[in-house]
């Protein structure tokens, strides 16, 4: 009688643990839940007690401003891996849903958090491209192209010795009339010698 009392009581023991044994159920996560990363991993990874079935296995992953930062998941055994794709840094939520072999459904999510995200490039940025001149746009201490001159260069024009054409005319018209003199004066004299010799000879 104890014999068979002990063989009930082992056999009321073990079979609520039938369904439980049967119940899948996250056994971890790289990156962990609660973790703080600095470096963007290539992929989520979530482990499960049991192999999960793809057709009833659903993993979502959301970042900032609910931004999808996932892909197609690929099941190996029980590991279940994930393409991240980030887009900044932030909170993400990696979401993941599954069926048991009992029929009860799984769900639950693991967080972390990316501390240094996916920055844009400052020469594409809005700001950058202002504060960038154009090409070909002359610059702020530039003159244009075709302007006038500045003051410097009008006044060594307005200081140059070269005289003017009327001013050379001008010098040309003084020396002549002395030119014209010396010319009289020395057939003057010629004319003189000439009749002092006709003189002397007579």
């Amino acid at each position: 009688m104890p014999v068979v009392l002990g063989v009930a009581f082992g056999v009321s023991f073990l079979v609520p643990a039938t369904p439980a044994a049967a119940h899948n159920e996250l056994t971890g996560s790289d990156p962990r839940n609660g973790a703080r990363v600095a470096t963007a991993p290539a992929r989520i990874e979530l482990r499960f007690l049991a192999k999960p079935s793809p057709a009833s296995t659903k993993i979502t992953i959301t970042g900032p401003d609910n931004v999808v930062a996932g892909g197609t998941p690929a099941f190996d055994g029980s590991r279940v891996r994930v393409p991240f794709k980030p887009a900044a840094a932030g909170l993400y939520i990696v979401g993941y849903q599954l069926a048991s072999s009992d029929g009860h459904p799984v769900k639950g999510e693991v967080r972390f958090t990316l501390t240094s995200g996916t920055a844009a490039d400052p020469s594409a940025s809005p700001s950058a491209a202002a504060s960038t001149s154009p090409v070909g746009s002359p610059s702020a201490g530039a003159p244009a192209v075709g302007a006038p001159s500045a003051g410097p260069t009008s006044a060594t024009s307005g200081s140059s010795t070269v005289p003017a054409a009327s001013e050379r005319s001008d010098s040309g018209s003084r020396w002549w009339p002395w030119a014209l003199g010396g010319l009289v004066l020395l057939a003057a004299l010629a004319a003189g010698l000439v009749f002092r010799r006709r003189r002397r000879v007579q």
